[in-house]
This record gives structure tokens, C-alpha cells and sequence, in this order.
């Protein structure tokens, strides 16, 4: 039998996509094994979003040629998209797809070991507006799934690859949704994660008449999640990363109404001065950033809330960036994601000429994650003894299990063999480092 291993890199979409490829894999009688193993077939799925995500990707391919100089290789997704010029001359690299036509992966390995020609299958992404359905039936986690629900982003932020590595606008088919949580639900898995490249989109790409009619799909993400909601065994929903603008009162009132959905956002920030804001093209301002933080709290007042901060970005002064530390602070995020500021080919800002240093970069990266430790603590440490549901998980040894709160705080308790995968209810213990204890009802 014929073994396959996958590198991932980057978001939860690109991990979903590869759960679907070794689905495919592996309905065509392939034996998945670990990528530190010497597979026969290598699949690298990669990243653009960085230069570091670049160079991961040129690794993972070195290596796995390393483990098996015979394996074939095959390179997918937003870097092939954006790179392939750079991937294609990668020495041992046999399979060269972008995000499209990724449902073919298998034909194409298959194609290379029959007659040992390269296969490229590269699509102009401007020519495309549908939805890539490549859906997946069974789950590595046993107990949280991601569905991806939508492709491409629009937006055009001025320092962001992504629209050209993943192209326009596609919102998945209601119907293959439910259907895909449907067969999850029938795994036993009790969590799913609502996903996509720009997700609070779904539904709003447009054709070249304008707004396209989804007749088969909701209006909107949050009909949606209406819809998964009233699934029969499905017991917690999250969504990946939205834009502020997307949040409502309306919204925030039909999320906690359907009675299922996680009180955590993950709210795209990147700056914390006005002025940064505009230059990286985000069509908010911190006023009504706050205006929607503001209005989560007033209905899931124990909400986490979490973000994305981008540092050293072109023009960023010392000042611009106390306005960030000053912006973190007011709002208390429970988590930030640090990010220096990557320069990327193809991109407005690649072009502006007031870049900052790498060493400045790299100084408020630390001062930044300094700050973020200090609001995360004292958000753990505001819930202690709060009474919360805890989907419980293994844990990474046999004593302890671990698992996560509505609002996205990990707690452990030591291991009982009946809770992984069930919704436990009790109190917030204290904070040890970033563990929080948990203290079940008797």
C-alpha cells in the first residue's frame, strides 16, 4: 500500500483543505503516515501571507525529498499561486496546483508515477467565481471540525497577498454544508468552527452583473449559522476571523438567540492608530472598531475577544504604535496575534517608501507580546469563578485532559475517560502560567 504525507502551513482553511486531500488520498487506497516519516507521496500545502511562510514552504519541500529521495512531491495552494515561477525550479517537485482544482491531487500524483512527467495545473483566478467544493466526511479531532463555507477575499488591504493567491468571492452551496455537518455530526463530533478566507462574505461575491442571487444559500454568514445551529447534534459553533463592520446589534441578538453559538470573536484589528488603519486600506476607523466591541459585550458580556495586530508596518512611528499599545489596552483582549509587518511582492505597500527597520520591527513585536501576556492573565483571572461549559479534549499525557470554554480559555483537570468529547459544566479555578484549572459541578 502506498503511503502519503502532508506539511501544512498557515490558516484553518489550508487545514481543512488538506483533511479533504487525505480524504481523497485515501479513498483512493492511500495509507496516510506522519510528514516526519518517508512517505511515497509528500504533499506541502502552503502559505503566502509571509516572507518566513515562504520559506517554511521551500523547507518543508527540501525536507521531504530528504526523507525519501524517491517520494513524489506535490506543492498546492497560495504559494504556487502566487510563486509558482519560484516553486516550479525547486529541485523534486513533481506536482505543481494553486487553490483551484485541488480535488484533482490524486489524478495528477498518479499522472507523474505513470509517466514521470511533471504535472502543472495553474488557473488564472480572474476567470473563476464559483466555489472549489472539496468537502470532508470524516475528522481528524474527534471532537471540534472546521467547515470551510467560502473562498476568495475582495477587500484589497494594502499589504495582503491573499486576494491574489485565492482570487474572487465564492460562498459554498447551502445545502453541501449542512450536509458536510450532517455527516460530521454522525462522527460524534459536537463542535464546528464556520471558516473561509474572507468568511463574513458568505453570500455577498458578485458576478459581472453585480450581487450575485444565492437562491440556494443564505443571505447572509449569520443565516447560517442559524441553519447548522438547528442540526440536530450540533452543540457548540464558532467562527473564524470576521471584520468588524460585519458585527450588528440585529446579528449579536440572533447568535445568542440560536443558543449554540460560542461567545468568542475573533475581531481583525492590525492597528491601533487611525492613520495606520488608512494606509493598510481597512475601511474602519478605532471609533467604530470600539462602537463594535461595545456592542458584543452589551450581549455576551463574557465574550473573548481576540485579534490580529500588524507592527512596523510602512510609515508606523513610535507614536502610531503607543497608539496600538494604548488601543489593546482600552479594549482587553483576552489574545493577540503579533504579526511584523511582511513586505509583499504585488502589493500597494511593498511600494511605499517609508519602511520601517527590521530591528524596530522586531522591538515592538516583544513590546507588544509583553503587553498582550499582562490582558490575557488579567482576562483568565476575571473569570475565576465563573460558571462555564467545558468541551473537553485529551490531553498530551494520560493524567490531565484538557479543553476549551465557550469564550475560548483552555482549562485542564486532571484525566476522567468519559468526558473527551462532552460538554461539562462547572466552575473557573486558578490561573497557573496560561492554564486555568477547572472545577466540575459534584
Amino acid at each position: 500500500m502506498k503511503t502519503v504525507a502532508f506539511y501544512t502551513l498557515g490558516c484553518k482553511v489550508n487545514q481543512y483543505e488538506s483533511e479533504a486531500m487525505e480524504e481523497a488520498f485515501l479513498d483512493r487506497g492511500y495509507q496516510p503516515v506522519g510528514k516526519d516519516e518517508g512517505a511515497d507521496v509528500f504533499v506541502i500545502n502552503t502559505c503566502t501571507v509571509t516572507h518566513v511562510a515562504d520559506a517554511k514552504c521551500r523547507q518543508a519541500i527540501r525536507r521531504a525529498k530528504r526523507k525519501n529521495p524517491n517520494a513524489l512531491v506535490a506543492v498546492v495552494g497560495c504559494y504556487v499561486q502566487v510563486a509558482p515561477e519560484t516553486v516550479r525550479v525547486i529541485e523534486g517537485v513533481d506536482v505543481l496546483i494553486g487553490t483551484k482544482r485541488r480535488d484533482r491531487i490524486v489524478d495528477a500524483v498518479e499522472e507523474v508515477a505513470a509517466t514521470g512527467r511533471k504535472v502543472e495545473d495553474l488557473v488564472d483566478l480572474n476567470q473563476v467565481r464559483t466555489f472549489d467544493e472539496l468537502g470532508i466526511s470524516t475528522e481528524l479531532s474527534t471532537t471540534r471540525a472546521a467547515i470551510k463555507v467560502q473562498e476568495g477575499c475582495e477587500m484589497y488591504c494594502s499589504y495582503c497577498i491573499i486576494p491574489y493567491a485565492r482570487g474572487h468571492m465564492a460562498s459554498r452551496d447551502r445545502e453541501a454544508i449542512l450536509e458536510e455537518v450532517r455527516r460530521l455530526v454522525a462522527k460524534g463530533i459536537k463542535e464546528y468552527v464556520l471558516t473561509g478566507i474572507h468568511v463574513a462574505s458568505y453570500g455577498k461575491e458578485r458576478t459581472a452583473e453585480g450581487v450575485a442571487e444565492l437562491a440556494q444559500r443564505p443571505k447572509d454568514l449569520i443565516d447560517l449559522v442559524e441553519a447548522v445551529a438547528e442540526i440536530p447534534g450540533v452543540e457548540r459553533i464558532r467562527l473564524s476571523s470576521i471584520e468588524p463592520r460585519w458585527v450588528t446589534p440585529d446579528k449579536l441578538q440572533r447568535l445568542k438567540a440560536c443558543g449554540k453559538f460560542a461567545d468568542h470573536f475573533h475581531l481583525s484589528l492590525q492597528s491601533g492608530s487611525d492613520k495606520i488603519l488608512e494606509a493598510m486600506n481597512r475601511k474602519y476607523d478605532k471609533a467604530l472598531y470600539l462602537e463594535k466591541i461595545e456592542e458584543i459585550r452589551r450581549v455576551f458580556p463574557r465574550a473573548g475577544l481576540t485579534t490580529d495586530v500588524i507592527v512596523g508596518f510602512p510609515g508606523e512611528t513610535e507614536e502610531d504604535f503607543q497608539e496600538t499599545l494604548a488601543f489593546v489596552d482600552e479594549v482587553g483582549f483576552s489574545k493577540i496575534h503579533i504579526f511584523p509587518y511582511s513586505k509583499r511582492e504585488g502589493t500597494p505597500a511593498a511600494l511605499f517608501t517609508d519602511q520601517v527597520p527590521s530591528p524596530i520591527k522586531k522591538d515592538r513585536a516583544v513590546r507588544l507580546a509583553e503587553r498582550e501576556l499582562v490582558l490575557r492573565h488579567a482576562f483568565m483571572d476575571r473569570m475565576e469563578g465563573e460558571e462555564v461549559q467545558v468541551l473537553f479534549e485529551e490531553g498530551e499525557d494520560g493524567t490531565m485532559m484538557e479543553g476549551y470554554t465557550g469564550n475560548y480559555l483552555r482549562v485542564h483537570m486532571e484525566r476522567k475517560e468519559t468526558w473527551v468529547n462532552r460538554l461539562i459544566s462547572g466552575r473557573i479555578g486558578k490561573r497557573e502560567g496560561d492554564l486555568l484549572h477547572f472545577e466540575p459541578e459534584q
